[in-house]
């Protein structure tokens, strides 16, 4: 890389690197440093009276530093939070080696680079925990500079808030923001919390196949490669259901997966290509005793995560204490718009599109008609958790019939904040029902609806060999997190979301010396 295409800091910094080199210092070492001690652990412990003095070993980033001469303080920033460190030059470089405080520590060192210190803990006479160097070692140079995000009488300056680089280099958002590491501790909570749940049930965590030969479980456009050694195209998977469901024809009585889900769709504020999704299905179950399960499970959640049932979203406080409200399919669209669609043929359902001036391609059916007219004039007025319930045949090709109306299926989606979170059926095990309903989407696909299910005929002859009564449901896990810590965006709670590529040009580094 030519010193052309560094800025004047980074150019300073490899110069650094050199001369710490030429010193005889290395400035990567290759050594186990051993940590003994956490900042937030030592001073919630620290003890006035304890003698002598508490011996630590801690290391992490250089974030901030003030030089006195002969003496500096430091602030050091590990896992766990932030500590102030006391150094003195007679202390860290005693004897001949004082120059090694002017030259290495004063000029060489910068901030973001990663430190090693021993020494003890004590109070300053401003009254701050404090830990007094006796040895400090470089551990990691940094070769770039950390934005420095300043605050001066209660207003941040030069804070590092464009999203789009946020997301690009999630290593700086993580070191330089705070409270954003805060949000992926509460995701492993989530996960945590509802894995406990589940285990504590009986039920079983497996994992399916990412590459499937048909994209099956779900209407949505799939992402497709290839398999050389095959030579058969494959599918990234769009959901995991159908395999799940095989192991309950297997014998496995209930069953969970967190999946990695891959839809070829538009991107947006709460859908990213790759999403994480999980799904369960349990035997000798039906859609109500699985909203009883899913709404103790996210009172449950949300207690283990926030310590409290409620959540504030934006302007929204959300309360997720069971139960929940429960509102059929027909009557949601009827209680918004004032328009009963029962029994409503393709065209009629046209014609109120129409009348709600909501623009549909024509090669929808009745059941994606009626997912619109819900989607536009309902969905967003759901604040507070709900289950929508009994959707009419043509929307779900993989739910049981409902027992008491033959045009509506046993299926509820749980609605939050004007989005859905989770999907569940009465899960359809009647295997000539569900041939005809596959055929069904595949006269969708040849209208043109490239999100129409495959005919999957492996399940089907799975069915064949008979599936228990059993309840399946499938949790958007970016949405859950992204409701319990407050997050309106899909983009804030994924380490790493889908970006476009970087607009300026690649810089290629040659290792050839």
């Amino acid at each position: 890389m030519s010193t052309e295409q560094l800025s004047e800091q980074e150019g300073i910094r490899r110069q650094s690197l050199g001369k710490l080199r030429e010193m005889g210092i290395d400035p990567y070492p290759a050594a186990l440093y051993p940590v003994d001690a956490y900042t937030d652990e030592i001073k919630e412990t620290f003890d006035d009276n304890l003698q002598p003095p508490r011996p630590v070993v801690i290391a992490g980033r250089l974030m901030s530093r003030r030089i006195m001469g002969k003496a500096s303080f430091i602030e050091l920033m590990d896992n766990n939070g932030r500590i102030q460190v006391y150094v003195s030059r007679d202390e860290i470089c005693p004897g001949e080696n004082k120059d090694l405080y002017n030259v290495v520590f004063k000029k060489l060192l910068d901030i973001g680079d990663f430190i090693g210190i021993k020494g003890y803990v004590f109070r300053t006479q401003t009254g701050e925990i404090t830990v007094h160097a006796q040895e400090l070692t470089l551990l990691s140079k940094s070769l770039r500079p950390l934005p420095i995000v300043k605050v001066k009488d209660g207003v941040t300056y030069d804070a590092f808030e464009d999203p789009e680089l946020r997301y690009r280099m999630r290593y700086v958002d993580l070191v330089v923001n705070p409270g954003i590491k805060d949000i992926f501790l509460k995701r492993t909570k989530v996960y945590n919390s509802m894995r406990e749940y589940f285990n504590s049930n009986g039920y079983i965590e497996v994992e399916t196949p990412i590459l499937q030969s048909i994209p099956g479980g779900a209407a949505a456009r799939p992402f497709i490669t290839h398999h050389n050694a095959l030579d058969i195209p494959l599918y990234l998977r769009i959901a995991d259901e159908l395999y799940l469901k095989r192991l309950i024809v297997g014998g496995f009585e209930g069953v969970y997966e967190f999946s990695k889900n891959f839809r070829n769709e538009g991107m947006d504020r709460t859908h990213n290509p790759e999403f994480t999704c999980m799904e369960i299905y349990v035997a000798y179950k039906d859609y109500n005793w699985m909203m009883d399960f899913t709404e103790k499970m996210l009172e449950k959640i949300c207690l283990d995560v926030n310590g409290t049932t409620k959540v504030k979203v934006g302007e929204n406080e959300i309360d997720f204490k069971a139960p929940y409200r429960r509102v059929t399919m027909i009557d949601a669209i009827k209680e918004h718009t004032g328009i009963d669609i029962t029994g409503m043929d393709e065209a009629q359902l046209r014609d109120v599109c129409k009348q709600l001036n909501i623009e549909v391609a024509p090669s929808l059916g009745k059941g994606k008609l009626i997912d619109e007219i819900f989607g536009e004039k309902c969905e967003g007025k759901y604040i507070q958790p709900t289950f929508i319930i009994d959707y009419p045949i043509e929307m779900s090709p993989l739910t049981k019939r409902h027992r008491n109306n033959p045009e509506l299926t046993e299926r509820f989606e749980l609605m939050v904040n004007g989005k859905e979170l989770a999907n569940a059926y009465s899960e359809l095990n009647d295997p000539i029902d569900q041939y005809e309903r596959f055929v069904e989407q595949m006269r969708l696909a040849e209208k043109g609806d490239d999100e129409a299910m495959i005919i999957d005929k492996d399940f089907i002859r799975a069915l064949e060999y008979g599936m228990p009564p059993t309840s399946g449901m499938g949790i958007g896990m970016d949405r859950l997190v992204m409701l319990m810590t407050g997050q309106n965006a899909i983009q804030e709670v994924l380490l790493f979301p889908q970006m476009r590529p970087e607009k300026k040009a690649i810089i290629w580094i040659s290792l050839a010396k």
